[in-house]
């Protein structure tokens, strides 16, 4: 069979992944995007500076202020919001992400609560998936010991993951992240339609 699918109008499944900063969302991402590599992965765009590691492009796209303000008014973004408070900004170029779904692959975003809720108005039929800590003490220790940031911002970040714990139930599936590829296999699953028994 061809690249084009025999089934050409048979849509992706949208995926919305959130979860508090420290969960281990990125790590099970990576897993996931190994064993999955028709999986279309929306890299978002930030006007945060680069943490240690991340690659432009890849993690993120690194943009500044005024490129940000260009794409929002442009409606290039599917969703963008305000993170920790106004420490920066993050959003998901819109266009990308419906050509992705139409082309049928599976499609993953990975947002805060506030883009999970704006996906969720804007495309109703997309699967929300929350990502929590085996235990609060688990995400603390995390965070903490990340070590990248000043402790006003790890504050910030803890404040931002209470209220995100709290919003769970808004979700449709739950992933108690205890071990990255027990995750991953839950998120392949619910990517590519499988039951949970085949």
């Amino acid at each position: 069979m061809s690249d084009s699918d025999a089934s050409p109008h048979r849509r992706g499944r949208l995926i919305v992944l959130a979860g508090p900063s420290g969960v281990g969302k990125s790590s099970v991402v990576r897993l996931v995007r190994q064993v999955l590599p028709e999986l279309w992965f929306s890299v978002s765009v930030t006007t945060r500076d680069p943490r240690p590691g991340e690659v432009d492009g890849e993690d993120y796209h690194f943009v500044t202020a005024d490129e940000f303000d260009r794409m929002v008014t442009d409606g290039e973004l599917l969703e963008w919001a305000s993170v920790h408070g106004g420490l920066h900004r993050s959003g998901t170029p819109a266009e990308a992400v419906d050509e992705a779904l139409d082309h049928g692959k599976p499609v993953l975003l990975e947002l805060d609560l506030a883009g999970a809720r704006a996906v969720r108005a804007s495309k109703p039929e997309a699967t929300l998936v929350f990502m929590a800590p085996p235990t609060w003490d688990d995400l603390v220790q995390r965070l903490t010991s990340r070590a990248t940031e000043e402790s006003a911002a790890t504050e910030r970040r803890l404040e931002t993951a209470k209220v995100e714990l709290a919003a769970q139930e808004e979700f449709d599936t739950v992933i108690v992240n205890t071990d990255v590829a027990h995750s991953c296999e839950e998120l392949v699953s619910l990517l590519v339609g499988r039951s949970s028994v085949g």
